[in-house]
């Protein structure tokens, strides 16, 4: 790609466009490097490298950049030196995909970090694919992939994914309410999507009726309303996985 271009990819319109975008540092580079012996298709990633990494080895194409060049594609005060363009990869077809795995349902996720967290939690535990709806923070945001810590390259995600769709391809459906069934209930892993709302507002209450999940609670002392969403994922996840 054209540096021009590079630089573009930290908006959304044109990471869509090429459907390619950014990693940047030691550590998502040796992860994505990583992530290709599962993932052939991420070697088409171009990696850019400034002087002092000029030896660094990977299966990927090389390009040797200015340290002024690396600070304009950069998106970090101070930059590594080291920034791969990669192409975005996402489960279209979950049927084929993602029948084996259970999934993760956010509904309109607004908060970076939280996204990328939550991407974090699903890679270490496996056997999860996303499901983002429409009007969600885009996952390829560099600080969701920053604060994945490479997991994104890890779990299938599915993008613009509408709530009302659910139904039709999971057979039980779970989401959280102070009114539901203790999660340490065996019934919470037997479930197979498990919906989580807005950091703020939730699922609308009119739609989680139209879906009719099972709900379940994370039990607590009461002083306070709600969990961070990544925290209640987190426990969930947990939870799910717990022997």
């Amino acid at each position: 790609m054209k540096l021009d271009d590079i630089r573009k990819l930290h908006q959304k319109k044109y990471r869509q466009l090429h459907q390619k975008y950014l990693v940047e540092g030691e550590h998502l580079i040796l992860e994505l490097e990583r992530a290709t012996k599962l993932n052939p298709a991420l070697t088409d990633t171009e990696l850019y490298v400034t002087e002092q990494h000029k030896d660094w080895s990977t299966p990927f194409r090389k390009h040797v950049v200015s340290q002024r060049v690396m600070a304009q594609l950069s998106d970090t005060k101070t930059p590594q030196g080291l920034l791969a363009v990669t192409p975005i990869q996402t489960a279209a077809d979950a049927s084929d995909q993602t029948s084996d795995l259970k999934a993760v349902y956010l509904h309109e996720i607004q908060d970076p970090g939280n996204l990328g967290t939550i991407i974090r939690t699903l890679g270490w535990f496996g056997g999860f694919h996303l499901l983002l709806s429409p009007n969600s923070v885009d996952p390829f945001n560099p600080k969701v992939v920053r604060s994945s810590m490479g997991a994104i390259f890890h779990v299938p995600m599915e993008l613009d994914v509408d709530l009302m769709s659910l139904p039709h391809r999971f057979r039980n459906i779970a989401t959280l309410d102070m009114q539901g069934e203790h999660m340490s209930h065996a019934s919470f892993r037997s479930c197979d999507c498990y919906v989580f709302g807005n950091e703020a507002r939730g699922v609308p209450r009119a739609a989680l009726e139209a879906i009719d999940p099972h709900t379940f609670t994370i039990a607590g002392c009461g002083a306070i309303e709600s969990l961070n969403l990544a925290t209640a994922v987190n426990m969930a996840a947990y939870e799910i996985n717990r022997l």
